[in-house]
Protein backbone atom coordinates (compact mmCIF):
# COMPACT_ATOMS: atom_id res chain seq x y z
CA UNK A 1 0.00 0.00 0.00
CA UNK A 2 3.03 2.28 0.80
CA UNK A 3 4.33 1.75 -2.37
CA UNK A 4 1.08 2.07 -4.55
CA UNK A 5 0.66 5.64 -2.57
CA UNK A 6 4.37 6.73 -3.15
CA UNK A 7 4.95 5.91 -6.83
CA UNK A 8 2.29 8.85 -8.31
CA UNK A 9 4.10 11.03 -5.93
CA UNK A 10 7.52 9.79 -7.13
CA UNK A 11 6.20 10.43 -10.58
CA UNK A 12 4.88 13.68 -10.30
CA UNK A 13 8.26 15.03 -8.86
CA UNK A 14 10.00 13.25 -11.82
CA UNK A 15 7.89 15.10 -14.21
CA UNK A 16 8.09 18.12 -12.53
CA UNK A 17 12.06 18.17 -12.20
CA UNK A 18 11.95 17.15 -15.84
CA UNK A 19 10.09 20.35 -16.78
CA UNK A 20 12.66 22.40 -14.70
CA UNK A 21 15.35 21.24 -15.93
CA UNK A 22 14.13 22.12 -19.73
CA UNK A 23 12.79 25.11 -18.12
CA UNK A 24 15.94 26.06 -16.46
CA UNK A 25 18.63 25.22 -19.11
CA UNK A 26 18.43 27.65 -21.71
CA UNK A 27 18.71 30.46 -18.99
CA UNK A 28 21.94 28.45 -17.59
CA UNK A 29 23.23 28.46 -21.15
CA UNK A 30 22.62 32.08 -21.92
CA UNK A 31 24.28 33.09 -18.59
CA UNK A 32 27.44 31.08 -18.96
CA UNK A 33 27.40 31.78 -22.53
CA UNK A 34 27.91 35.60 -21.86
CA UNK A 35 30.78 35.11 -18.88
CA UNK A 36 32.82 33.14 -21.55
CA UNK A 37 35.44 34.53 -23.72
CA UNK A 38 34.60 34.77 -27.32
CA UNK A 39 37.07 32.42 -28.81
CA UNK A 40 35.49 30.00 -25.99
CA UNK A 41 31.97 30.05 -27.17
CA UNK A 42 32.12 27.15 -29.88
CA UNK A 43 35.26 26.08 -28.70
CA UNK A 44 35.37 21.77 -28.82
CA UNK A 45 34.66 19.90 -26.49
CA UNK A 46 31.38 21.60 -25.43
CA UNK A 47 31.63 22.04 -21.58
CA UNK A 48 28.89 22.91 -19.20
CA UNK A 49 30.65 25.06 -17.05
CA UNK A 50 33.35 27.54 -18.37
CA UNK A 51 36.74 27.07 -17.18
CA UNK A 52 37.23 30.54 -17.70
CA UNK A 53 35.00 33.48 -17.04
CA UNK A 54 34.77 37.05 -18.04
CA UNK A 55 33.18 40.39 -17.84
CA UNK A 56 34.16 41.67 -21.84
CA UNK A 57 30.62 41.05 -23.22
CA UNK A 58 28.84 43.05 -20.97
CA UNK A 59 31.81 45.66 -21.05
CA UNK A 60 31.59 45.84 -24.75
CA UNK A 61 27.90 45.97 -25.26
CA UNK A 62 28.00 49.13 -23.17
CA UNK A 63 31.11 50.50 -24.69
CA UNK A 64 30.33 49.90 -28.30
CA UNK A 65 26.49 50.23 -28.38
CA UNK A 66 24.26 52.56 -26.76
CA UNK A 67 22.75 49.97 -24.42
CA UNK A 68 22.36 52.07 -21.42
CA UNK A 69 20.04 54.66 -23.67
CA UNK A 70 18.30 51.59 -25.14
CA UNK A 71 17.72 50.03 -21.44
CA UNK A 72 16.17 53.65 -20.73
CA UNK A 73 14.16 53.82 -23.65
CA UNK A 74 12.47 50.30 -22.95
CA UNK A 75 11.49 51.69 -19.54
CA UNK A 76 10.26 54.70 -20.13
CA UNK A 77 7.96 53.50 -22.63
CA UNK A 78 6.96 50.25 -21.63
CA UNK A 79 6.14 51.77 -17.75
CA UNK A 80 4.33 54.96 -19.61
CA UNK A 81 2.45 52.77 -21.86
CA UNK A 82 1.38 50.00 -18.97
CA UNK A 83 0.01 52.90 -16.89
CA UNK A 84 -2.02 54.04 -19.43
CA UNK A 85 -3.40 50.73 -20.15
CA UNK A 86 -3.95 50.30 -16.54
CA UNK A 87 -5.68 53.53 -15.96
CA UNK A 88 -7.83 52.64 -18.82
CA UNK A 89 -8.72 49.13 -18.65
CA UNK A 90 -9.69 49.69 -15.16
CA UNK A 91 -12.78 51.80 -16.14
CA UNK A 92 -13.60 49.69 -19.17
CA UNK A 93 -13.11 46.55 -17.37
CA UNK A 94 -15.18 47.82 -14.76
CA UNK A 95 -17.91 49.66 -17.09
CA UNK A 96 -18.31 45.81 -18.56
CA UNK A 97 -18.35 43.91 -15.65
CA UNK A 98 -21.41 45.99 -13.65
CA UNK A 99 -23.19 47.25 -16.81
CA UNK A 100 -25.93 45.40 -19.27
CA UNK A 101 -26.16 47.71 -22.66
CA UNK A 102 -27.13 47.43 -25.99
CA UNK A 103 -24.28 45.90 -27.86
CA UNK A 104 -22.49 44.66 -24.46
CA UNK A 105 -21.57 41.31 -26.58
CA UNK A 106 -20.64 43.00 -29.66
CA UNK A 107 -17.45 45.12 -27.84
CA UNK A 108 -16.43 41.83 -25.96
CA UNK A 109 -16.38 39.95 -29.10
CA UNK A 110 -14.58 42.56 -31.18
CA UNK A 111 -11.94 42.64 -28.34
CA UNK A 112 -11.39 38.84 -28.52
CA UNK A 113 -11.49 39.12 -32.63
CA UNK A 114 -8.36 41.86 -32.24
CA UNK A 115 -6.44 39.17 -30.16
CA UNK A 116 -6.90 36.78 -33.09
CA UNK A 117 -5.04 39.05 -35.82
CA UNK A 118 -1.54 38.63 -36.27
CA UNK A 119 0.32 42.28 -35.09
CA UNK A 120 2.03 42.84 -38.29
CA UNK A 121 -0.62 42.89 -40.44
CA UNK A 122 -1.68 46.33 -39.64
CA UNK A 123 2.07 47.28 -39.56
CA UNK A 124 1.74 49.22 -43.15
CA UNK A 125 -1.65 51.48 -42.05
CA UNK A 126 -0.07 52.24 -38.63
CA UNK A 127 3.33 53.62 -39.99
CA UNK A 128 1.05 55.83 -42.95
CA UNK A 129 -0.94 56.75 -40.10
CA UNK A 130 1.95 57.88 -37.89
CA UNK A 131 3.50 59.36 -40.68
CA UNK A 132 0.62 61.82 -41.52
CA UNK A 133 1.12 62.82 -37.23
CA UNK A 134 4.52 63.32 -38.40
CA UNK A 135 5.23 60.83 -34.90
CA UNK A 136 7.49 58.54 -36.99
CA UNK A 137 10.75 58.56 -34.76
CA UNK A 138 9.47 59.62 -31.97
CA UNK A 139 9.03 57.49 -28.47
CA UNK A 140 5.32 59.11 -28.60
CA UNK A 141 4.40 56.79 -31.52
CA UNK A 142 5.42 53.50 -29.22
CA UNK A 143 3.52 54.71 -26.71
CA UNK A 144 0.56 55.06 -28.66
CA UNK A 145 1.02 51.71 -30.16
CA UNK A 146 1.62 49.86 -27.46
CA UNK A 147 -1.54 51.57 -25.17
CA UNK A 148 -3.57 50.92 -27.97
CA UNK A 149 -3.02 47.30 -28.65
CA UNK A 150 -3.52 46.39 -24.75
CA UNK A 151 -5.77 47.96 -24.01
CA UNK A 152 -8.64 45.41 -25.49
CA UNK A 153 -6.97 42.16 -23.81
CA UNK A 154 -6.18 44.07 -20.40
CA UNK A 155 -9.96 44.83 -20.02
CA UNK A 156 -10.48 41.41 -20.80
CA UNK A 157 -8.63 40.65 -18.15
CA UNK A 158 -9.52 43.11 -15.44
CA UNK A 159 -13.41 42.40 -16.34
CA UNK A 160 -12.85 39.01 -14.93
CA UNK A 161 -11.55 40.37 -11.67
CA UNK A 162 -13.98 42.73 -11.47
CA UNK A 163 -16.83 39.96 -11.76
CA UNK A 164 -15.17 38.19 -8.72
CA UNK A 165 -15.09 41.53 -6.34
CA UNK A 166 -18.90 41.24 -4.86
CA UNK A 167 -21.14 44.43 -5.88
CA UNK A 168 -21.84 44.77 -2.76
CA UNK A 169 -18.87 46.54 -1.72
CA UNK A 170 -19.38 49.55 -3.86
CA UNK A 171 -22.85 50.00 -3.19
CA UNK A 172 -22.49 49.70 0.56
CA UNK A 173 -19.90 52.70 -0.06
CA UNK A 174 -22.24 54.53 -1.91
CA UNK A 175 -25.15 54.10 0.18
CA UNK A 176 -22.59 55.87 2.75
CA UNK A 177 -22.07 58.41 0.81
CA UNK A 178 -19.30 57.92 -1.99
CA UNK A 179 -19.93 58.39 -5.42
CA UNK A 180 -19.49 55.28 -8.42
CA UNK A 181 -16.41 56.78 -9.25
CA UNK A 182 -14.89 57.67 -5.57
CA UNK A 183 -16.60 53.51 -4.61
CA UNK A 184 -14.25 52.27 -7.34
CA UNK A 185 -11.21 54.20 -5.77
CA UNK A 186 -11.78 53.81 -2.46
CA UNK A 187 -13.40 50.02 -1.87
CA UNK A 188 -12.89 48.45 -5.36
CA UNK A 189 -9.52 49.33 -6.51
CA UNK A 190 -7.47 47.90 -3.20
CA UNK A 191 -9.41 44.80 -3.19
CA UNK A 192 -8.39 44.76 -7.05
CA UNK A 193 -4.59 44.89 -6.41
CA UNK A 194 -3.88 41.66 -7.21
CA UNK A 195 -5.70 41.66 -10.59
CA UNK A 196 -4.47 45.09 -11.49
CA UNK A 197 -0.41 44.15 -10.63
CA UNK A 198 -0.94 41.17 -12.60
CA UNK A 199 -2.30 43.18 -15.62
CA UNK A 200 0.03 45.54 -15.48
CA UNK A 201 2.70 42.82 -15.45
CA UNK A 202 1.42 41.87 -18.66
CA UNK A 203 1.19 44.89 -20.19
CA UNK A 204 4.88 45.57 -19.16
CA UNK A 205 6.78 42.62 -20.80
CA UNK A 206 4.60 42.75 -23.48
CA UNK A 207 5.44 46.28 -24.50
CA UNK A 208 9.38 45.36 -23.31
CA UNK A 209 9.43 42.49 -25.58
CA UNK A 210 8.11 44.04 -28.69
CA UNK A 211 10.11 44.62 -31.65
CA UNK A 212 8.14 44.98 -35.03
CA UNK A 213 6.44 48.16 -34.08
CA UNK A 214 9.69 49.49 -32.19
CA UNK A 215 11.61 48.53 -35.86
CA UNK A 216 9.19 50.27 -37.78
CA UNK A 217 8.76 53.41 -36.10
CA UNK A 218 12.05 54.17 -34.66
CA UNK A 219 15.07 55.06 -36.53
CA UNK A 220 17.28 57.36 -35.17
CA UNK A 221 19.69 55.40 -32.80
CA UNK A 222 19.32 57.61 -29.30
CA UNK A 223 15.13 56.47 -29.61
CA UNK A 224 15.81 52.92 -30.00
CA UNK A 225 14.33 50.10 -27.71
CA UNK A 226 15.85 47.07 -26.12
CA UNK A 227 14.91 44.68 -28.30
CA UNK A 228 15.81 46.66 -31.40
CA UNK A 229 19.43 46.83 -29.89
CA UNK A 230 18.94 42.75 -29.28
CA UNK A 231 18.26 42.42 -33.34
CA UNK A 232 21.30 44.31 -34.30
CA UNK A 233 23.75 41.69 -32.92
CA UNK A 234 22.48 39.80 -35.57
CA UNK A 235 24.47 40.61 -38.55
CA UNK A 236 24.28 38.89 -42.27
CA UNK A 237 27.42 36.86 -41.93
CA UNK A 238 27.53 36.62 -38.10
CA UNK A 239 25.52 36.62 -34.51
CA UNK A 240 27.67 38.24 -31.78
CA UNK A 241 26.59 35.22 -29.16
CA UNK A 242 28.35 36.85 -26.36
CA UNK A 243 26.88 40.52 -26.94
CA UNK A 244 23.50 38.55 -27.59
CA UNK A 245 23.82 36.66 -24.63
CA UNK A 246 24.99 39.12 -22.02
CA UNK A 247 21.87 41.55 -23.32
CA UNK A 248 19.67 38.83 -23.05
CA UNK A 249 20.69 38.46 -19.33
CA UNK A 250 20.38 42.20 -18.49
CA UNK A 251 16.92 42.50 -20.21
CA UNK A 252 15.40 39.90 -18.31
CA UNK A 253 16.48 41.41 -14.88
CA UNK A 254 13.30 44.14 -14.79
CA UNK A 255 10.77 41.15 -15.73
CA UNK A 256 12.23 39.36 -12.95
CA UNK A 257 12.18 42.09 -10.20
CA UNK A 258 8.67 42.85 -11.49
CA UNK A 259 7.39 39.35 -10.94
CA UNK A 260 9.40 39.46 -7.28
CA UNK A 261 7.76 42.35 -6.55
CA UNK A 262 4.02 41.52 -7.91
CA UNK A 263 4.06 38.59 -6.16
CA UNK A 264 3.45 39.75 -2.85
CA UNK A 265 -0.03 40.98 -4.04
CA UNK A 266 -0.96 37.60 -5.98
CA UNK A 267 -0.28 35.98 -2.72
CA UNK A 268 -3.43 37.76 -0.96
CA UNK A 269 -5.94 36.78 -3.56
CA UNK A 270 -9.19 38.60 -3.85
CA UNK A 271 -11.26 36.55 -2.02
CA UNK A 272 -9.61 37.63 1.12
CA UNK A 273 -8.97 41.36 -0.45
CA UNK A 274 -13.06 40.96 -0.33
CA UNK A 275 -13.52 39.59 3.38
CA UNK A 276 -11.38 42.18 4.59
CA UNK A 277 -12.86 45.26 2.86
Amino acid sequence: MKLRSIAPIGLKLLFLGLHLIVMVFPLYWIFITSLKPQKDIFALPITYWPERFTLDNYVNIFRISKFHIYIANSLMISLLAAAIVIVIAILSGYVMARFQFRGHRQIMLAFLVTQMLPGFVSLAPLYLMMARMDLINTRLSLIIMYTVMLIPFSTIMLRGFFQRVPSSLEEAAMIDGCSRLSALARVIIPVMLPGIASTFIFAFVQNWNELFMAVMFIDTEALKTLPVAMNSFIMKFDVDWGAMSAGTVLSVIPTVVLFAFAQRFIVDGLTQGAEKG
